[in-house]
């Protein structure tokens, strides 16, 4: 299910910080609340291999997002001692340590289905025990999400396990939209901030073709 242009489900979620405290996040209501935008971003699991140099290259651009009024939120299924743990174990032995931003622990997985992020691949129906079997381990794809100071979703991307992702791409794209809801101008193919935007015109379009 696309989520771009539509708020962001309204679901409270367990969630785990780096001082070992346990509460409810709501995604939705932490953007309108604190009027601000904010990255979540979803990875299959705990102690894996990917997974960590990721927290720890978004741990890295924190300070960034900050500076552009960002959240930034991981997820995944695990629950929230596993992430503890994770949190608890040194970085040199695949761990998290260091690592500030609160993790969701969606081990319902009530707000991954609602999503529709989760890999469960090749269904089949068993008639004996009348329920469908999956051979996916029922954890969630690489699913990134950016979502406004109102809530609404002005960004979504879902990657395959075996691919990390690239977290200066996720500044350049808060920069664009910021830069759209100060301006009104849209942003041409690999804009980047203090680079010249456009007019959503016929006009527009070729005064920008002319001077790149």
């Amino acid at each position: 299910m696309a989520f771009v242009g539509k708020k962001f489900p309204n679901i409270a979620v367990n969630a785990m910080n780096e001082m070992g405290d346990t509460f409810k996040l709501n995604v939705l209501e932490e953007a309108k609340k604190n009027n601000k935008k904010v990255l979540l971003f979803w990875y299959p699991k705990d102690f894996t291999f990917v997974c960590p140099t990721e927290l720890h290259a978004f741990q890295e651009a924190l300070s960034e997002f900050e500076k552009r009024d960002t959240i930034v939120i991981g997820a995944s299924c695990d629950t929230a001692e596993v992430h503890f743990a994770w949190l608890n174990t040194e970085k040199d032995n695949g761990g998290i340590e260091g690592v500030t931003y609160p993790l969701l622990a969606d081990s319902n997985r009530n707000l991954a289905n609602v999503l529709g992020i989760l890999d469960l691949t090749n269904e089949t129906f068993d008639e004996e025990t009348n329920t469908y079997l999956y051979e996916g381990d029922n954890v969630t794809y690489r699913a990134t999400y950016l979502i406004d100071e109102e809530g609404t979703v002005f960004h979504e991307s879902i990657n395959h396990m075996p691919l990390g992702r690239n977290v200066n791409e996720y500044l350049r794209l808060i920069d664009a939209y910021t830069h759209v809801q100060k301006n009104g101008e849209v942003c041409p193919a690999n804009w980047e901030e203090g680079k010249t935007a456009m007019t959503a015109d016929r006009k527009g379009v070729a005064d920008y073709l002319s001077l790149n």
